[in-house]
């Protein structure tokens, strides 16, 4: 099954004068996105070409590292062989380059801003990387009406705006999709005027202030947001935007890698949403409707509490601990408040119940075979009785 890897082997070669930027080139740029260029590429503004990046990246780091890296943002580096080798990408600048983490102030926020041969500039955001507050701060979408992480995306692309007047496209992918949206949302008027897009991958939603909000509803038919067909992170909270579905190899939560989703040509190969996702989707909507903000907040902190008493910045940190880290992580959530526990395993209950009820209630909705029977206009099977008359 094709990948955008296999699209850039395909039509890398095929310039943006003869066929214009689209949604895959989207996702090979968010994707790109999750590369380290720490010391390669300046945030003053310094523009430096993608050949040039791509050759200093493999300076400081080698193709068996990148291979050995099991999460499915590691892969993200290899994209560049397929892009410098053709025209498509070939001309590519990237500048502004950031990569911040904040834990006093549980934010954490990576951006490239990539200037395109067709005299437009795409504006990534990174989605979450392996550390523990950036995680957290994906919690705290859920009862803040602005995390640190959102403010810095808006000061970010107003930075960028101002000082490059061109037409804008803005994504990302997983968190760094809420983060385009959002600072495209509540950016400067100048800036937002000169957005012709913005690519949301498999990305969380809002608050329903902030979709209500004037500054949201103006940008609205601007947002593409894609997810694959068992999306979970893409569907949860709100949007109001029209989810593009598609395909993916993978099943579950494996389908987040967007690495996995199929392409035909220059498109992704659309799908259904499948009734898992539907069933997730309702059953978390119902399970936050019950919750106010201070509960959401309370349930966050309790979660990752434990994680971070053990002193590690990244979860591939508490991993390299191994059963040190476990035990540590264990021991704190025992330690934990009384009533932080019971607060935990009620809201936890809770949603198993939640769940429960939405997948009977879907089951109960399913067709009977007598009616999917007439709807399809098969015959009727005879009753085990009656096939088995001689």
């Amino acid at each position: 099954m094709a990948t955008i890897f296999d699209y850039l082997e395909w039509r890398g070669d095929v310039p943006f004068s003869i066929d214009p930027f689209h949604e895959v080139d989207n996702l090979v740029l968010a994707e790109l996105a999750y590369t380290d260029y720490r010391g390669i590429i300046p945030d003053d503004g310094t523009e430096i070409s993608l050949p040039d990046a791509y050759h200093a990246f493999y300076e400081r780091h080698t193709r068996e590292e990148i291979l050995a890296d099991k999460s499915f943002i590691g892969k993200a580096p290899l994209l560049m062989d397929g892009m410098v080798s053709g025209s498509r990408f070939g001309e590519v600048k990237l500048c502004r380059y950031i990569d911040e983490r904040d834990v006093r102030l549980e934010a954490q926020i990576s951006a490239v801003t990539y200037l395109l041969p067709d005299g437009t500039a795409y504006v990534a955001f990174r989605g979450t990387d392996g550390s523990v507050v950036g995680w957290k701060e994906d919690f705290n979408f859920s009862f803040l009406s602005e995390t640190e992480g959102q403010s810095r995306a808006i000061q970010y692309l107003n930075e960028v705006g101002c000082a490059l007047q061109c037409p804008l496209i803005v994504g990302g992918h997983s968190k760094g999709g809420n983060l385009a949206v959002y600072a495209s949302a509540f950016c400067e008027s100048s800036v937002r005027d000169r957005i012709l897009t913005v690519y949301s991958n498999d990305s969380p939603g809002f608050r329903q202030s902030i979709v209500e909000s004037p500054e949201y509803q103006q940008l609205l038919p601007k947002i593409k947001s894609i997810i694959p067909d068992t999306s979970i992170i893409g569907l949860l909270l709100s949007s109001k935007s029209e989810h593009h579905v598609i395909k993916s190899s993978a099943s579950g939560i494996l389908q987040h890698d967007a690495l996995t989703w199929q392409v035909k040509r220059n498109r992704f190969v659309e799908a259904q949403l499948s009734p898992t996702a539907s069933l997730i989707r309702r059953t978390m909507g119902e399970w936050l409707e019950q919750m106010d903000d201070e509960t959401r907040e309370s349930f966050t902190d309790t979660v990752f509490a434990p994680l971070e008493a053990t002193g590690a910045e990244t979860f591939g940190e508490i991993s390299d601990q191994k059963w040190k880290g476990i035990e540590t992580v264990l021991e704190a959530a025992v330690h934990l408040p009384k009533e932080k526990q019971k607060e935990a395993l009620r809201l936890l209950g809770q949603l198993g119940q939640i769940g429960t009820q939405a997948a009977a209630s879907y089951l109960a909705n399913l067709p009977s075979l007598a009616n999917l029977t007439a709807l399809t206009g098969a015959p009727a099977k005879k009753d085990s009785e009656d096939s088995q008359k001689t």
